[in-house]
């Protein structure tokens, strides 16, 4: 088999990278894994010239030294020996005396003296840190009032019996019945397939990414695209911990790690959500982004209706996508091992549940109007401190992120953007067989691409965000002015088209008042 050669640069490193063209893909990354000088459960990401990311393969093509590919390092473990060994301290003795403290404060025997040495050693331990450089890479953050270290299970004492194993897996949301749907994959493959994707979260869920792939987490052009499921759910896990919202709510990392957004996680920081929102609101906003869409079944809620669907039948045709995907998501925190929120108040899971229920009911389009003028009237006179305007931000950023593709790179939006048409033509085919009202919008032989952008971007997507710049005016260049900018390419596709196909009608009708050649010569040979 031939050899093939890839020329890559690695931090200020250059490297010549060699491997077979029959080499099987786990092959070829544990040679690119040994250039890298990175340990086996850290992720690799391969860009091009252009920084797009590549899939490192042996179908990967050679090239030349002067264009060398970039091969990166995004996240590596942190656990507590990396920690210890890099500021000299005893993580796993400091989890134990926690430990023996939430015990004793539990008894009501709280002991002052070991409270006075926790405290003691806190603050030894976060001066070490402010005085520590270059500590990204252990996947510490570190700001000049909040520290965060990430989740790590005490090892087991002395002589005791080893931690259980991790628990197995969740199975799949069982699907609903969604009346006649093309097949595209068996129940048994997309089983198999979340199983692969959890098995390779287990296998990764300690590393944490760099402090690059952090920052472009908190902006509304990170490309999704870059990343595979597993890694996804990783930066998922992040948004919780940069937030603290794990430790404000006692979420149990091994918990989460079980229970697995991105552009309300990017307004939280655009933003500035967390100085004027409680933690509370921030995790009501996260959950509510996870799961507004989850089991979706590809049909909209008009088809659920017009063909009586189960969906339709159990929610009385209101809402029966948004209601589904609560119920789905209260459904799994109910399995065992998945409740990350058990250790909330009765009070606190109360409130909780209604916000992430008014957030994804919001994301339902036939709501959209209503939403936008009622947010649009409060505007003049918004006070975070009145519930009912709170409540109203949370569900709109929800709905804003639901609907931001179009606010993203043309390179990131546009494969979503093709998706959503596959989606368009799949309905409209089976609305069409099944002899039911069809959806005029999802008929893609009379309507074209680039005007049903213009009329989405013009009369629903422009308004909406416009009215949250006149309340967040920073969000005006990162949301408002590139959504302007897709609105300005979707029109001159749409003038081109029109243009082609004026051009064409004028070469038809010119054809047909000129007889061809061919009935010249037969007109003649008469």
């Amino acid at each position: 088999m031939t050899s093939k050669t890839v020329f890559v640069s690695i931090s200020d490193r250059k490297e010549q990278i060699e491997f077979r063209s029959d080499d099987k893909v786990d092959e070829v990354i544990e040679v690119f894994r040994a250039a890298a000088e990175a340990n086996p459960n850290d992720l690799l990401k391969l860009y091009n010239t252009n920084n797009k990311v590549m899939i490192i393969s042996a179908d990967l093509k050679p090239n030349a030294p002067t264009a060398r590919y970039r091969l990166d390092v995004v996240a590596v473990p942190c656990t507590s020996d990396t920690v210890a060994q890099a500021l000299g301290i005893d993580i796993g003795r400091l989890d134990r005396k926690l430990e023996s403290l939430e015990r004793k404060m539990n008894c009501g025997t709280e002991d002052t003296d070991l409270v006075h040495q926790m405290r003691q050693e806190t603050d030894e331990l976060i001066e070490k840190l402010k005085n520590t450089a270059r500590l990204s890479w252990l996947g510490l953050s570190k700001t000049s009032d909040h520290l965060e270290l990430d989740y790590v299970a005490p090892p087991p004492p002395v002589g005791g019996p080893p931690p259980p194993p991790p628990p197995p897996p969740p199975p799949p949301p069982k699907p609903a019945t969604q009346g006649p749907t093309k097949v595209f994959s068996t129940p048994s493959e997309d089983e198999e397939r979340c199983r692969n994707v959890f098995r390779k979260f287990r296998q990764y869920c300690e590393v944490q990414p760099t402090k690059e792939i952090r920052d472009l987490l908190k902006r509304p052009t990170f490309d999704n695209w870059q990343w595979e499921d597993h890694e996804m759910m990783i930066l998922i896990k992040h948004m919780f911990t940069e937030l603290g919202l794990h430790t404000t709510f006692h979420l149990e990392m091994p918990v989460f790690n079980q229970w697995i957004c991105q552009m309300a996680y990017g307004l939280i920081w655009l933003i500035e959500l967390p100085q004027f929102l409680q933690d509370f609101d921030l995790l009501v906003l996260l959950v509510s982004a996870i799961c507004h869409d989850i089991d979706h079944p590809g049909f909209n809620n008009a088809y659920q209706i017009n063909c009586r669907t189960a969906l339709a039948l159990r929610y009385n045709d209101i809402s029966p996508l948004e209601n589904h995907h609560c119920a789905t998501a209260f459904e799994i925190l109910q399995k065992p091992g998945c409740n990350l929120f058990r250790n909330l108040s009765t009070e606190q899971f109360k409130r909780f549940r209604e916000g992430v229920i008014r957030c994804i009911m919001a994301t339902d389009m036939a709501r959209h109007n209503e939403l936008h003028k009622a947010f649009k009237a409060v505007i003049p006179v918004f006070d975070i401190n009145e519930k009912e305007h709170k409540d109203l931000l949370l569900s709109i950023i929800v709905k804003v992120s639901d609907i931001s593709n179009e606010a993203r790179p043309m390179d990131v939006a546009m494969p979503w953007l093709e998706a959503l048409f596959k989606e368009f033509s799949n309905q409209f085919r089976l609305e069409r067989e099944s002899g039911i009202a069809m959806t005029p919008f999802m008929d893609l032989e009379k309507v074209n691409k680039p005007s049903s952008q213009v009329g989405f971007i013009k009369f629903v997507l422009l308004p909406l965000y416009q009215t949250l710049g006149e309340l967040f005016p920073v969000v005006i260049p990162e949301l408002v002015w590139p959504v302007k900018k897709a609105l300005d390419y979707w029109t001159e596709m749409e003038r081109a088209l029109v243009v082609e196909k004026q051009r064409k009608e004028i070469e038809i009708n010119k054809l047909s008042a000129t007889p061809s050649k061919i009935m010249i010569n037969v007109m003649r040979s008469r």
